[in-house]
């Protein structure tokens, strides 16, 4: 008797499989797939073949899928660019943008065996050597996407290469209006004051959007083996990159705040400043006005976490649920609306 798991939501075992033998080279059938834990937005299902050999499937939501996000193919087409760069990536393997075939969009990727750090549990499981290590490598791989030649490998048509703040709240502003549970006018005003203050524009770049920690998969000396979640990727302002990067980092001594468990609270990471120095040094880089930046970074992370929330209230995040329940993601917008105000305040 075989096994197969083919009652998994969001995907279709029988055409799902077809599509893995005539397109991943070396298959063996059949295919068991499981959801992998983390992650809010994209569906992610380990696939592992008869043979023992792995893979990663990479799904839009179930339902709720706005029109301008979750787009597979931008994800994938990121990918494959830079596959010959410095920036560590999984293989991929290809795209299935058939809907007839699971519905949504796909791309297949390799798995990639490592270690992802989410919580204060997993960071607590390294050296305090080691976590020094993965701040460095974190900062360091994150230079590496920046200084991607964009036209040199075929992604200078991801995106308008100019304004990315700009776009950026326009963006997110509407996507919380079409998502929102609840009205929040300092959503709005936030807004209003950071379009007002926009620095000036550097040379464009890679920007990953959603760059941290947990995003990123570790060997176990703290080294990143691949970067991870490249759904919100595009060109533009990389300073953007550098301090939403921040935001997610959590200190030691940092009071309550809108972030669940942050692994980086954990001493022998890296402070935000010697983060930011870091990177600094490992990019040749300057940035000026870095306020604005983590204002926004607030900002942007609230609207996110609302469409989140909205996401799992309506059943649209797969079979499992937040640990904390979904509420959980309610109290993080108000706390980082919160915090993006107080920041924004600080921006003349």
């Amino acid at each position: 008797m075989t096994f197969r798991m083919d009652h998994i939501r969001g995907i279709q075992y029988d055409a799902v499989s077809a599509w893995f033998e005539a397109h991943v080279p070396g298959v063996v059938l059949p295919l068991s797939f499981e959801l992998i834990a983390g992650g809010h937005s994209n569906l992610t299902f380990k696939a592992t073949g008869a043979d023992g050999q792995r893979y990663v499937l990479r799904r839009p939501p179930l339902y709720q899928v706005l029109a301008t996000a979750h787009d597979m193919g931008r994800e994938h087409k990121i990918i494959a660019a830079l596959a010959d760069t410095d920036v560590p990536v999984p293989q991929a393997f290809g795209l299935c943008e058939d809907e007839q075939i699971n519905d949504r969009p796909f791309y297949v990727m390799d798995f990639v065996d490592g270690r992802v750090v989410r919580n204060r549990k997993h960071a607590a499981g390294l050296a305090p050597e080691v976590r020094w290590a993965a701040s460095k490598s974190i900062a360091e791989t994150l230079s590496h996407i920046h200084a991607v030649d964009v036209d040199e490998v075929g992604l200078g048509d991801l995106g308008r290469k100019e304004d990315y703040i700009a776009r950026q709240l326009r963006r997110w502003l509407r996507q919380f209006e079409e998502s929102k549970t609840q009205d929040r006018p300092q959503i709005q005003e936030v807004h209003d004051h950071l379009v007002a203050r926009i620095p000036e524009q550097g040379e464009a770049g890679i920007v990953h959007g959603d760059y941290r920690l947990d995003n990123c998969m570790l060997n176990d000396q703290g080294q990143v083996l691949a970067v991870l979640d490249w759904e919100l990727c595009t060109l533009g302002d990389r300073n953007a990159d550098v301090a939403q990067l921040l935001v997610y980092w959590a200190e030691p001594d940092d009071p309550e705040s809108a972030l669940d468990d942050p692994p980086t609270s954990e001493a022998g990471f890296a402070r935000r400043a010697e983060m930011f120095d870091l990177y600094s040094e490992a990019s040749g880089r300057d940035i000026d006005n870095f306020g604005f930046y983590m204002a926004f970074g607030y900002w942007k992370l609230a609207c996110i976490l609302e469409g989140v929330y909205s996401r799992y209230v309506g059943g649209a995040m797969g079979d499992k649920a937040p640990p904390q329940g979904a509420e959980s993601f309610a109290a993080r917008v108000d706390a980082l609306t919160e915090m993006a105000t107080v920041a924004a305040e600080q921006v003349a």
